[in-house]
């Protein structure tokens, strides 16, 4: 594996796995562009050396071939902006002719954009063919991809094997994530809070267990508290929960204590008559929740709970929601949490936030520069945090 910013990749064509799977609405304008412009150094680095570049993306989940909504066409003047005004050309297909004398003919400082490689099955299936077809449209694989890391498929995986290990690499996107997951991982500074919420306990079983071997404090909220509570003989109303999975909630809550990690439960909610955002709502105690009602958010005195434990905190992991922040009615909780990360930064605590939700909320509440790192990969970065190996990094590290 070569290191990516001591690397000259001048007069070379860099082939790049980027993660480009964005938000689009009816009329094809991206709604989110984060994982676009969280690549863009890498591609500049490239660039600036006087290198070429050929992005290869996937880009939503395509059942039947080719199909003008999934097509990475939409995103070629987005991503020309974001490089300052760079034309970038684009293929319509991402083997093929077309591809291989377009790659071919690139320019030191152009750029390329393939057409979606899930147009084709086996780049999901890992297919070592199609792999093969793709090297061959570059000399250096750069993979900077991490919210497909956890996928061994063709462009994430399988690819680098056509690569000697001094023309394959993370970017810079890419490296920042590893970075960022084993400094909270490997050399968290103690005390070492997780903060853990989303709907299901299920979802966070193997997280929760690799957590309990790191970190000090454990804070659950969102919709997967509920069944630790249920599992503590709490009457929690029609809220969610997993009856399957009370004796795992009893279990995991057992070996906690026996390794002294504080497993943190909302002491309150705001509950409400339905799932709606119009909605009646009150904040009771979560030791009796009324029949019919349901905990859709944790309430003030979690906050406060919650609050002293995040501000005395050296490290911080924050995964999930504390409850649907989505509506207006029940976002109170996520937001205070939100804040209360970004203070905790404010004081020197160093910060992750990751997961799709989490990551939602931290840049709907426009608190995305104020925590030490934001990552851009959910079931990712929850495998990484799981204590897996990730075939994307597994693939480059093992050259």
């Amino acid at each position: 594996m070569s290191n990516f910013q001591q690397h000259n990749f001048s007069g070379h064509k860099a082939l790049i796995r980027v993660d480009f799977n964005v938000p689009l609405d009816d009329s094809f304008k991206i709604t989110d562009d984060n994982r676009m412009r969280a690549t863009i150094p890498t591609l500049q680095k490239i660039l600036n050396d006087g290198g070429s570049v050929i992005l290869m993306s996937h880009l939503g989940r395509p059942k039947d071939g080719p199909t003008d909504k999934f097509s990475l066409k939409h995103l070629v003047d987005h991503l020309s902006g974001l490089l300052g005004g760079t034309t970038v050309k684009f293929a319509n297909d991402c083997i093929g002719d077309e591809a291989i004398q377009m790659a071919a003919s690139l320019q030191p400082g152009e750029v390329l954009l393939l057409e979606n490689l899930r147009f084709y099955k086996q780049e999901e299936k890992g297919d070592e063919g199609f792999a093969e077809k793709l090297s061959k449209l570059g000399d250096i694989y750069v993979n900077d991809a991490f919210g497909t890391a956890h996928r061994a498929h063709a462009s994430t995986a399988v690819i680098a094997k056509f690569f000697p290990g001094n023309k394959k690499m993370f970017g810079m996107l890419m490296e920042g994530e590893i970075a960022a997951a084993d400094k909270v991982l490997k050399s968290a500074e103690q005390p070492f809070t997780a903060i853990l919420g989303g709907a299901k306990v299920s979802d966070k079983i193997m997280l929760i267990e690799n957590l309990m071997e790191r970190a000090h404090f454990i804070i659950i909220g969102g919709g997967m508290a509920y069944t630790f509570l249920k599992a503590q003989g709490k009457e929690i109303g029609s809220s969610l929960v997993e009856m399957d999975k009370l004796d795992l909630a009893l279990e995991l809550l057992e070996k906690a204590k026996t390794k002294n990690v504080n497993i943190i439960l909302p002491p309150d909610s705001v509950v409400a008559d339905k799932f709606a955002a119009d909605a009646h709502t009150k904040t009771v105690s979560n030791d009796h929740i009324p029949e019919g009602w349901m905990g859709l958010d944790i309430a003030e005195e979690s906050v406060d709970l919650f609050g002293n434990i995040i501000m005395g905190s050296k490290t911080i992991l924050w995964n999930g929601p504390m409850g649907v922040f989505e509506m207006e009615k029940f976002h109170y909780g996520t937001l205070e949490i939100a804040n209360l990360v970004a203070n905790a930064t404010l004081r020197g605590a160093y910060t992750l936030v990751g997961g799709g939700d989490s990551v939602a909320a931290i840049n709907k509440f426009g608190l995305a520069d104020q925590v030490s790192y934001v990552s851009t990969g959910g079931g990712a970065m929850l495998e990484y945090f799981e204590g897996k190996e990730l075939p994307g990094i597994a693939a480059i590290n093992n050259a």
